[in-house]
């Protein structure tokens, strides 16, 4: 459904730039008619995660402690990919990488807005079918453990508030619809 802004912008300014976003402050009049300021993030990349998913609906996931909120997270593989660069592509890059697996088949199963009132990241999520294994390419940054289970205990590990990464909860609840679990 296409809308008329409501919001009017009178001018805009960079606040801060590094390889993965920009922060951008613009000026502008609400929808209210007040006058204020409005921060945007904007990323770089595409958030991109991946469910693979063996013949006997196993699944991996990747454990990492994630410096913003100073804990440890687990998610399903995922990864940023440029923006200019097929997001299948990169997904296929980010899932080798992280737990060694390539696929045979690939299935886009959902889109998300990762945070919306802020930002216009925006993630993609993908079944992986047909799996292979190999080895590993973590990049420098990445202190990963890598852990094989059923999917349904993936599926319970959301439901108990254990997996709480946007992009692996969207993505693991949408699998869940289309498998019918």
């Amino acid at each position: 459904m296409k809308v008329e802004n409501p919001w009017i912008t009178h001018s805009s300014k960079e606040i801060y730039a590094n390889p993965w976003i920009k922060l951008t402050e613009h000026d502008v009049t609400n929808p209210g008619g007040g006058k204020g300021i409005y921060g945007k993030v904007h990323y770089k990349n595409w958030a991109l995660g991946i469910i693979p998913l063996d013949e006997d609906q196993n699944t991996w996931l990747v454990g990492q402690y994630r410096y913003t909120l100073e804990e440890y997270s687990w998610e399903i593989p995922m990864g940023g990919g440029l923006l200019e660069v097929p997001k299948l592509e990169s997904a296929k890059r980010e899932l080798k990488e992280e737990t060694g697996l390539t696929a045979e088949r690939w299935t886009e199963i959902c889109s998300i807005h990762t945070s919306n009132s802020v930002t216009d990241e925006t993630g993609f999520a993908y079944l992986a079918e047909g799996l292979t294994h190999g080895d590993t390419a973590f990049e420098e940054s990445e202190d990963l453990k890598i852990k094989k289970l059923p999917f349904q205990e993936a599926l319970m590990m959301c439901d108990r508030g254990e997996i709480t990464d946007s992009l692996s909860v969207a993505a693991i609840y949408r699998l869940s619809r289309i498998l019918g679990i």
